[in-house]
């Protein structure tokens, strides 16, 4: 059953409407950080041939970067909760935005290590969807799965940036093509997320939005639905594991591998840089299809959607194996 609240109308409409602006910079938040962070991609090719570094050594970077983001999140929650989320957004923007600026002085490994790898990994944390779900979620007390879809099109929107990456790399180079990128992101979104992004009024948990095939009786087998739950209570299921190793087999193996590599992996068979950088944008649309199409985990249950999800991905990255050359382009498309 939906949850339901005793506020007159005209309330619940100016809160949905404060809402949708909170959810909307939420989603810029993300496409423009994520846009950086993921941008390694295009970044990679230029600073393997500027260097002559080895490949691995230089992957380290986002390695590291997924790394410190995996570490830091759950932690990163807890800082919304303490202080003005604005605050968190505002920081997490700027720490990543001068990092990567930042990144176009570096001449060593080490200092991109430490600049790409270590502190704009910080910022993303600050950013990511953990923080960012639980500032605009607490707005909406229906279609929270459209709502979370939403924001993780932001992920798929920055991928689109690619090539916008590499027109300014192939105008400015790889230097100059980090401090305007980076500087851009911080000067434009953290006085927007001063601004506009605030918590929600009288945040609290409100119950779990069910549909009507999930409203079972009590003892029966979605009895979990309905409960309150708790990270003590979560940890001690199996079910949460099972997630957690799902998350980790599909996010962080066949996405994040995917991502780090693909344009070089594309320049390899014998594409050039544009249309390398063209295919990882595609990659970004079709992300953020997948993602608004969420409303329907409102509609037909988050497992039906998720299961044949994680299927359809890992499946579309044992694809690539396939790619020998450029001769077959729509297999890269596909």
């Amino acid at each position: 059953m939906s949850s339901t609240t005793g506020s007159p109308p005209g309330t619940r409409r100016s809160r949905v409407r404060r809402g949708g602006v909170v959810l909307a910079v939420g989603f810029l938040v993300m496409a423009s950080g994520f846009a950086l962070r993921n941008s390694f991609s295009v970044f990679y090719p230029a600073i393997v041939e500027e260097f002559g570094w080895s490949r691995g050594n230089t992957a380290i970077m986002f390695s590291l970067s997924i790394l410190v983001y995996g570490l830091l999140s759950p932690l990163v929650g807890g800082l919304v909760d303490r202080f003005r989320p604005q605050f968190v957004l505002a920081l997490g923007i700027g720490i990543l935005g001068c990092s990567i600026a930042l990144c176009g002085l570096a001449t060593r490994e080490w200092q991109f290590y430490v600049l790409y790898g270590g502190m704009a990994a910080v910022g993303v944390s600050m950013i990511g969807i953990t923080p960012l779900a639980a500032i605009v979620t607490p707005w909406f007390e229906r279609n929270r799965g459209l709502v979370f879809g939403i924001l993780a099109a932001g992920f798929g929107v920055s991928l689109v940036s690619a090539s916008l990456v590499q027109l300014l790399i192939s105008m400015y180079g790889w230097q100059s093509a980090f401090v305007i990128a980076g500087l851009s992101v911080a000067v434009v979104m953290v006085p927007l997320t001063l601004v506009l992004i605030r918590r929600a009024p009288r945040a609290r948990s409100l119950p779990v939005q069910t549909t009507p095939g999930e409203e079972v009786s009590a003892g029966g087998t979605s009895d979990w639905h309905g409960s309150a739950w708790t990270l003590r209570r979560a940890l001690r299921t199996p079910q949460f594991w099972m997630l957690w190793i799902a998350a980790f087999c599909q996010l962080g193996v066949a996405e994040k591998m995917v991502i780090a590599h693909q344009v070089y992996f594309f320049q390899d068979a014998g594409y050039s840089p544009v249309a390398a950088a063209s295919i990882y944008s595609v990659f970004g649309i079709v992300f953020v299809g997948g993602n608004l199409a969420s409303f329907l985990s409102d509609r037909l249950g988050r497992e039906k959607i998720y299961i044949p999800a994680c299927v359809l991905s890992i499946g579309a990255a044992c694809m690539l194996f396939g790619i020998r050359d450029a001769s077959q382009p729509w297999m890269a498309y596909l």
